[in-house]
């Protein structure tokens, strides 16, 4: 009887570990990867500039571990919609003023990948809701739109503060 109980409980143990990961599967694919670079090149400004030191891309994407023209792309998109600065010239490049450091990471979640990707389902099917829920609606709803709150939560400056060692974000 002991025995028996002993596999039952590691079985269970065993789906509560698979259902973990898969929570957190689904949670990585909420983010795209455009959104994951992003918030990598921005962090990296949050680091390394201000108003009087701009950063050129080329001095950020071998460091983030981004293609060069991905992230280009992806800052010059949230420099246009005011969530990073920059300035064109000699002297010019992408920079972290005092009021950008204050957005949040859904408002770059949202510039890059836009609301929609955030609050669709999971499994991807369209016509997902509380009244007509996938099979993992139930599963990640509540776990989902907790991590929405971190997104609407959390600042770039929340993330940095106390952070002085760009090792700590981007490992060699």
């Amino acid at each position: 009887m002991y025995i028996g109980t002993n596999r039952y409980n590691m079985i269970l143990i065993i789906k509560r570990i698979k259902m973990s990961f898969n929570l957190c599967l689904t949670f990585l694919t909420m983010l795209s990867n455009s959104s994951k670079y992003a918030i990598k090149g921005v962090l990296y400004l949050a680091l390394n500039s201000n108003t009087d030191h701009k950063i050129l891309v080329r001095d950020i994407y071998e460091r983030v571990h981004v293609p060069e023209a991905y992230l280009a792309k992806l800052l010059q998109e949230l420099s246009r919609h005011d969530i990073i600065s920059s300035t064109r010239g000699p002297k010019g490049g992408f920079y972290l003023s005092e009021e950008d450091r204050k957005r949040t990471l859904m408002e770059i979640v949202k510039v890059i990948d836009g609301e929609k990707r955030v609050n669709s389902c999971v499994m991807g099917i369209r016509n997902c809701n509380m009244d007509n829920p996938c099979v993992l609606h139930k599963l990640v709803g509540s776990n989902k739109s907790k991590f929405i709150k971190v997104l609407e939560n959390t600042t770039i400056l929340d993330l940095i503060k106390g952070k002085e060692d760009v090792e700590e974000f981007f490992p060699l």
